[in-house]
């Protein structure tokens, strides 16, 4: 029966994705969006967006940089983090374009950045989640954690309830976007946060830890829906960005030519950073500027979400290391 719920989840992702998530659906899609959705001017807003040296991230701090935010663009590697940064300055000619180097998959690294970054006391206006990683083999940060879920969910976890005082300086106008996955369609939630049990699968695990991400932004904008902040997941379709074709190569060759552009990628990410709070539903799921569902028909997925306490109280006694 579970082999047969499996096969079914990735059967129905693949054509729903093929129908949607590639840059025919986009541009199917983009038909019926409003030009001057994205065009709102952001400026003395400050931004944080995490791996943003590259794909996605560079896509969206670019963008923010472009309406006149104030951008931090955290990244692990100084140097690709600088030319990247200066790229931007370049291009849009906003200086006010910053690096913050921290590994994202870290707890200590994480927690020295919003400390060191909290002494500055400035409002956060917009968080991007942004930094994610599939790495097919099972490594073992210097933390103990495995290296998937210690970037895409520890440190995802880590860094917004790091940074929720400097979203609460900026309510009612703060948000927090995670940028998920479509693959989190084939995975349901479960307690194993770490792929503990069984043969350890890169591309399962991503699954996983982008379904928790979808969870946990539920859950966030119950736990804080008086904090004036909103919390919005998202997933960027089939975009073709070197992480993508680092760590899925058949699959970007399969999808040449198909696959969206990164600024297609973000441009759901720029919605929702730019739109009036009152349009958008906290805790919603989102793709191609619209409220998307969190799961697919038949994938009995839904009725995992009750799991999200328990892994709540993991990542909370996980993220308590001393700093």
């Amino acid at each position: 029966m579970m082999f047969l719920l499996k096969t079914w989840r990735s059967t129905a992702f693949g054509l729903y994705g093929y129908l949607n998530f590639t840059k025919a659906g986009y541009l199917e899609h983009s038909k019926k969006f409003n030009p001057e959705d994205t065009q709102t001017r952001i400026e003395g807003k400050n931004c944080i967006v995490t791996g943003a040296n590259s794909g996605i991230g560079f896509a969206t701090a670019e963008g923010l940089a472009s309406r006149g935010a104030n951008v931090y663009m955290v990244c692990r590697n100084k140097e690709r983090g600088e030319a990247a940064r200066s790229k931007i300055q370049s291009t849009t000619g906003n200086q006010n374009v910053y690096l913050e180097v921290c590994d994202l998959s870290s707890i200590n690294d994480i927690k020295s950045f919003t400390s060191r970054f909290s002494s500055k006391a400035v409002p956060i206006h917009v968080l991007v989640n942004n930094a994610g990683l599939l790495e097919h083999n099972r490594i073992t940060t210097s933390e103990g954690y495995e290296l998937n879920f210690a970037v895409n969910v520890l440190g995802t976890y880590t860094m917004t309830e790091s940074i929720l005082p400097l979203l609460e300086k900026a309510a009612p106008d703060a948000r927090v976007i995670t940028v998920a996955s479509g693959g989190m369609y084939t995975a349901p939630l479960i307690d194993d946060l770490q792929f503990s049990s069984g043969k350890f699968d890169g591309v399962e695990q991503y699954a996983r830890n982008k379904r928790v991400q979808v969870a946990l932004t539920e859950k966030w904008a119950e736990m804080y829906k008086d904090k004036g902040i909103g919390f919005y997941s998202m997933h960027p379709g089939w975009a073709e960005t070197p992480g993508v074709a680092k760590s899925l190569p058949g699959f970007s060759k399969s999808l040449s030519g198909k696959l969206r552009t990164s600024e297609q990628g973000a441009d759901t990410v720029m919605w929702l950073a730019l739109q009036p709070k009152e349009k958008l539903a906290t805790g919603a799921f989102y793709f191609d500027r619209a409220e998307a569902p969190k799961h697919l028909m038949f994938a009995a997925t839904s009725g995992s979400h009750v799991a999200i306490d328990s892994i709540l109280n993991s990542l909370r006694s996980l993220s308590t290391l001393s700093s």
